[in-house]
């Protein structure tokens, strides 16, 4: 009855005090079917496909124009895939298709998931910084990474896609449009978010381990790239919608 809500019936906003985002190159073949009919893969050398993990400080997330105390204050992992889709007026966008997301509050997954099409589950979060150094881990979820933020200067990782920073860049975001798809209606759900001081610095990841790859069975994935930003306003849209005619 209430479905629609889940359509973003309103524009949202948001500041994110940081978001690091590390993005993963896939074979094209392994991960073409998790993507719906209406998208296609956002691919390099048309070989590569990317999953990106975000871990994303989100401070006062509400309707647009509401004061900020009404927000609410979380962190995020998102798991998407990088796609391109072409509306009906012709124009290609290029976006993202959610695989899952997860929060450390059980509010945001309940709201998230009356207002959203992203797939929230509440899990744990932790955080272990050693000067420059940060563990980020989540037993619950079988992930974890460690980082360094002492380098200057960062060299791509050892078996990225990639030949250098300038490459990279392309697939390190924001990408401005996220998709959902209702396949029994052909619907094609839009949002467009808007950001401001977007400049993601290179890191070095030292270690990680996501079980959300292992579960997917990937027999060849690879860290390509992997970023921070700092100091986002971010808002997003009210949802469009419309129907797909391939």
């Amino acid at each position: 009855m209430f479905s629609f809500l889940k359509n973003h019936p309103f524009s949202v906003e948001a500041y994110f005090e940081s978001s690091i985002v590390l993005t993963f190159a896939v074979p094209k073949e392994e991960i073409q079917n998790l993507i719906p009919e209406c998208l296609e893969l956002d691919t390099f050398n048309n070989t590569w496909a990317f999953i990106a993990v975000a871990l994303v400080h989100t401070k006062g997330l509400r309707p647009k124009g509401f004061p900020v105390f009404m927000g609410n204050d979380f962190i995020l992992i998102g798991y998407r895939i990088f796609v391109k889709y072409t509306n009906n007026a012709g124009k290609r966008l290029r976006g993202l298709y959610i695989l899952k997301s997860e929060t450390n509050k059980k509010s945001m997954e309940y709201l998230g998931n009356i207002f959203t099409q992203y797939y929230y589950t509440t899990t744990d979060i932790k955080y272990l910084k050693l000067k420059m150094i940060t563990e980020i881990r989540s037993n619950q979820s079988g992930f974890s990474f460690v980082i360094d933020e002492s380098k200057d200067v960062v060299s791509l990782p050892t078996f990225s896609p990639f030949e250098d920073w300038k490459e990279a860049r392309r697939f390190a975001g924001p990408l401005p449009f996220t998709f959902s798809y209702n396949p029994g209606l052909k619907q094609v759900l839009i949002i467009e978010g808007v950001r401001q001081n977007w400049i993601p610095t290179p890191i070095s990841v030292l270690e990680y381990k996501i079980s959300l790859f292992d579960e997917m069975s990937l027999s060849k994935i690879v860290l390509a790239n992997s970023f921070i930003i700092h100091d986002i306003p971010y808002f997003w849209k009210k949802g469009k919608i419309e129907i797909w005619n391939g």
